[in-house]
């Protein structure tokens, strides 16, 4: 058996502010509950208002320049058959955002959202291109069936380079989204691990399987598991399990709630680099709005880890940063709302009367 990674647990992370303020949250709630309106009655939105104006650290929140960032990497288990597409297809679809052919591209031109990819071990070359961010550690992981998919060195690599992004990028929002073909299987078997969470409830169908490739992937990663027992902290799981684009999401959501970003979250993949990042930097989550609930059964178990409350469930299963897209426009109402609405005292309204 290979060497397990340990060393890896030297990488610095930034410390994360706590954005608790109950000053300010006692004179957010206080603006809301005089807002022309039955005190609560906007529900949910009234909690994400206040939740952006602590985030933010200011009564009046706001989205400025948001970013979407989609990682893409290949994964060394793909050759497991863990998935029911072939690996190139990475590479294909990393094309395909280029030329703004997929989902997130609709979404992000939708809502007029600045979209950049971002190579972090793709298994193939890319000319440079408008959108194309090359931070390639290596051409897709190792199989971690047979060895760890990352050495040490990547898997500090790939988190700094993560961070690193996030300090030339302007904007106080962040969606992280992925593209990786295998990445299902890496966020299951961190989850598993570092969640602490059954393997059979974190593995699900991915890009589509049917009842027995899913139990054959159930038995390959039952094996990765067992072969990487050794690897129980953090970063030592992250670097034997996987996956590049993972590692690197940790990395920038890690700096971004550093610099106290909303970080918008997507679904299973993207929830899963959350776990990494607020097991490596506590309080991380604590910038986390979960745009959505996804359909892959990991997700659920992810979300009571985090303690999380999405603000959609559509049955998504895409990635991409497909779903915290589309919960992108409940996140404008929420400004809108304490920025636009009049309070009580503005219309000339007296509800004690």
């Amino acid at each position: 058996m290979s060497p397990h990674p340990e060393q890896c647990d030297t990488l610095i992370v930034p410390p994360i502010a706590a954005p608790a303020n109950p000053e300010l949250s006692a004179r957010l709630q206080a603006a809301l509950d005089n807002k022309t309106k039955p005190r609560g009655s906007l529900g949910r939105l009234e909690g994400l208002a206040l939740r952006l104006g602590l985030i933010q650290g200011r009564l009046l929140p706001a989205l400025e320049q948001p970013q979407i960032l989609v990682f893409a990497a290949d994964h060394g288990l793909a050759a497991q058959g863990v998935s029911a597409y072939p690996s190139t297809v990475t590479a294909q679809m990393v094309h395909n955002f280029l030329r703004g052919g997929a989902a997130i591209n609709v979404f992000a031109r939708q809502h007029g959202l600045a979209l950049q990819v971002v190579d972090a071990g793709v298994d193939a070359d890319f000319a440079p291109a408008a959108g194309l961010l090359d931070r390639k550690i290596r051409r897709g992981t190792r199989n971690a069936l047979h060895q760890p998919a990352m050495t040490a060195t990547e898997c500090r690599q790939a988190l700094a380079r993560g961070m690193e992004l996030l300090d030339t990028l302007p904007g106080n929002l962040l969606v992280v989204g992925e593209m990786g073909i295998g990445n299902t299987s890496a966020a299951s078997l961190l989850l598993a691990r570092l969640g602490r969470v059954p393997l059979a409830e974190c593995t699900g169908r991915g890009t589509g399987l049917d009842d027995a490739a899913l139990a054959r992937k159930h038995r390959v990663l039952e094996q990765v598991l067992a072969r990487h027992e050794p690897a129980r902290t953090p970063l030592a799981a992250l670097a034997a399990l996987g996956g590049l684009e993972i590692a690197m999401m940790a990395g920038a959501l890690i700096r971004a709630a550093s610099q106290r970003r909303i970080l918008l979250m997507d679904g299973f993949i993207a929830g899963v680099a959350l776990l990494v990042a607020e097991q490596l930097a506590p309080g991380t989550r604590q910038y986390a709005i979960f745009g959505h609930r996804s359909a892959e059964p990991g997700h659920r178990h992810l979300l009571r880890l985090l303690d999380a409350e999405p603000l959609l469930e559509l049955d998504l299963r895409l990635g991409e940063g497909s779903g915290a897209v589309l919960a992108y426009p409940l996140l404008q109402s929420a400004c809108a709302l304490l920025g636009e609405m009049a309070s009580f005292a503005d219309a000339g309204i007296r509800p004690e009367a």
